[in-house]
């Protein structure tokens, strides 16, 4: 049984893949955070401003086989033109993605990215994975396409990850979901300028902004 909060067409918005089209598939559950309110303080996870609590979103709900998960996300492609591209995320998509699933998305001709917290092992098959650590959680994949860091965290700031491999290493500002709106935009613009700092001093880590909230896309 696969649960999903939501599913939806959209502009892939941070890092190597920003400006791309995908269907992001938003799993339910995480390992890091409960997603409700009263939990947050105890969180390993605190600052996640994302919904990903049951399967009420939209085109979200429980599918029984890998086969039925993937045909509805096919079904929310627009054509047939190019290859289709499929982003799991969540939540934590590793608590539910498997091979099945990977095999089955493969099937319909998608290209599989994964977008992970990077606790839990990836399965085989996965054709762009991005880990994104949190807070001071153990990180067991040490090879990815992608490293994207929200920064600053102070128990999760780059220099803890030089052990990992990866393609592409990025910087993304941190914006706090428990200030009012322009609380903010004060947060965000501080902290992308503390990014935008530490990316000069140290090239090999680039800056990535969230596009979908800077253009007002989901």
């Amino acid at each position: 049984m696969y649960r999903v909060k939501e599913a939806f067409y959209t502009l892939q918005g941070e890092g190597a893949q920003a400006g791309r089209a995908a269907v992001f598939c938003r799993f339910s559950k995480c390992n890091l955070w409960t997603g409700r309110e009263r939990d947050r303080a105890r969180a390993v996870c605190t600052f996640c401003d994302t919904d990903f609590v049951g399967t009420d979103g939209q085109n979200g709900g429980q599918f029984a086989t890998a086969a039925e998960l993937a045909t509805h996300v096919a079904a929310l492609w627009p054509s047939a033109a190019g290859r289709p591209y499929v982003v799991c995320t969540g939540g934590e998509p590793l608590l539910q993605l498997d091979e099945p699933l990977v095999e089955a998305f493969h099937a319909r001709g998608f290209e599989v990215g994964v977008e992970t917290n990077g606790t839990l092992p990836a399965p085989a098959g996965i054709d762009w994975l991005c880990v994104s650590p949190k807070a001071d959680a153990a990180v067991v994949i040490t090879a990815c396409d992608e490293l994207k860091l929200v920064y600053p965290q102070v128990l999760a700031m780059p220099e803890r990850f030089t052990h990992i491999e990866a393609r592409h290493y990025f910087l993304s500002p941190m914006a706090s979901p428990a200030e009012p709106e322009t609380g903010q935009d004060e947060v965000r613009h501080s902290n992308t300028r503390r990014a935008t700092d530490y990316c000069l001093a140290h090239p090999r880590w680039r800056l990535t902004l969230q596009m979908h909230k800077l253009i007002g896309i989901d």
